[in-house]
């Protein structure tokens, strides 16, 4: 439900939610999102920040529905050694950590292991932070209201070290736009955004992917091109009509 007050009463508040919705593509879970934030459409200081690769394709309907501008936040997984997709963490372009506390306890890593992979995937923070602006800088999200989108989350270690980066950067608010994830992480993530926009909440949910007919990876090209058509719509509607 948009505009969660609170944790408690979930299972009431859960009722507005799908519990078993699949999503034709990212395409379409972006336009149901347009639905539920178009009390945002052309508020000024508003704009989107997309998790890449996938969350920007979603990110990029939210753009062209509610008009406000796109650009990305990149944050990137922490996996464990042994088994990459397993997250013990994120960390964000902006250099906040976030640790799993659960993870990093099966796991038991010396801080040199965690610090070794947190300079792993600065590195490639810093390839995509050159690749996907195109030299534009990071937005200024001082006193602005951000919303964050990603396709999905599930352990949710990638969006919550997304949410502290972008709060050390004190938005106004920020508003989380999430299609699909399990239960106890959206608890988790409502607790740390003003407002929490979630479609369903499948239960079992075994991963993001599952709940997408089609779930193509979403490559860089992609996501250069995203970023640029959504620029370019904006544009377009600030120009006068020559009619």
């Amino acid at each position: 439900m948009q505009g969660w007050i609170g944790q408690k009463d979930w299972n009431d508040q859960i009722d507005g939610i799908d519990r078993i919705m699949i999503f034709k593509n990212r395409e379409e879970a972006g336009h149901r999102l347009v639905e539920r934030l178009s009390s945002y459409r052309d508020q000024p200081g508003t704009l989107i920040l997309a998790l890449p690769r996938g969350g920007v394709a979603v990110g990029y309907q939210l753009s062209l529905g509610l008009h406000l501008p796109l650009d990305v936040f990149i944050t990137r997984k922490l996996g464990a050694p042994d088994n990459p997709e397993y997250a013990l963490g994120a960390v964000g372009e902006t250099g906040v950590v976030y640790l799993n506390p659960e993870a990093m306890a099966a796991c038991r890593l010396s801080r040199a292991d965690i610090t070794q992979l947190v300079r792993a995937q600065q590195e490639e923070i810093v390839r995509r932070q050159t690749l996907y602006r195109q030299d534009r800088r990071f937005p200024v999200l001082t006193g602005r209201t951000v919303i964050l989108v990603d396709d999905g989350i599930a352990t949710g270690s990638t969006f919550f070290a997304s949410v502290q980066s972008i709060k050390s950067l004190n938005p106004r608010r920020l508003i989380g736009a999430i299609p699909v994830g399990p239960t106890d992480t959206i608890l988790e993530a409502r607790a740390q955004v003003d407002e929490l926009v979630v479609l369903a909440t499948p239960d079992p949910f075994w991963a993001v992917g599952n709940h997408y007919v089609d779930f193509s990876q979403v490559d860089d090209r992609d996501v250069v091109e995203y970023l640029n058509l959504a620029e370019e719509a904006m544009r377009e509607r600030a120009e006068p009509s020559s009619a």
